[in-house]
């Protein structure tokens, strides 16, 4: 009896819904909209970028506290890169159509994910789900949520928007190279589990439910 109820009092918190990590996410998928008004409607450069330095600082937040308050959660680990994936794809997408980013690196991160997404019915044939974010991964959103309020506050010009500019680019193109590297480990990794299931050796690596 004791076993069964240390067993469910563990596993319960992975199916809370309403947790502070997961209202920060969805904050975040809030802010999308106000920022895409923000900058293509009025072009109030400022408040876009408080919304987006929001955007950066819950991103860093949740996970945190999810770790620290024992918070995590089967929707958290679904909602939180559903979020950083929306948050990039809208803040390039429109900071392309004002010609502050060229078309090749709004095209470039969502161009990973297009590819990525290729694996997800490998990986549903051989009975996984989508695998675990890599460090590399994490590392890269990191830098692109950097890079993105700093382009737009270069935006403004003056000595404020020269020195955004280069800190900016430079955590851009990290950003990019690791994006994309971490898009290739994820497919070294379906490879594996892939090539361990048909040599029936078990997986080499951590099963994620299906």
């Amino acid at each position: 009896m004791t076993s069964t109820a240390s067993t469910t009092s563990t596993a319960a918190p992975a199916d809370r819904v309403w947790t502070i990590p997961n209202l920060l996410s969805l904050l975040r998928l809030l802010g999308v909209p106000l920022f895409l008004w923000l900058v293509l409607g009025p072009e109030a450069n400022g408040w876009a970028f408080a919304v987006l330095a929001f955007g950066g600082i819950s991103d860093y937040a949740d996970g945190k506290i999810a770790r620290r308050f024992n918070q995590s959660s089967r929707l958290g680990a679904l909602l939180d890169p559903a979020a950083d994936r929306l948050y990039i794809l809208a803040t390039l997408s429109a900071l392309a159509a004002r010609g502050i980013i060229p078309i090749w690196l709004a095209v470039a991160i969502p161009g990973r994910d297009v590819l990525l997404a290729l694996t997800l019915p490998v990986l549903r044939r051989h009975g996984y789900g989508p695998l675990p974010v890599n460090f590399a991964g994490k590392a890269a959103t990191l830098n692109l949520l950097y890079a993105i309020p700093l382009l737009l506050l270069a935006d403004t010009g003056g000595g404020l928007g020269t020195a955004a500019r280069a800190a900016g680019w430079a955590f851009t193109l990290w950003g990019t190279a690791l994006y994309w590297w971490a898009g290739w480990l994820y497919v070294v990794q379906v490879r594996r589990l892939v090539l361990a299931d048909r040599l029936d050796l078990g997986p080499p690596g951590v099963k994620a439910p299906a």
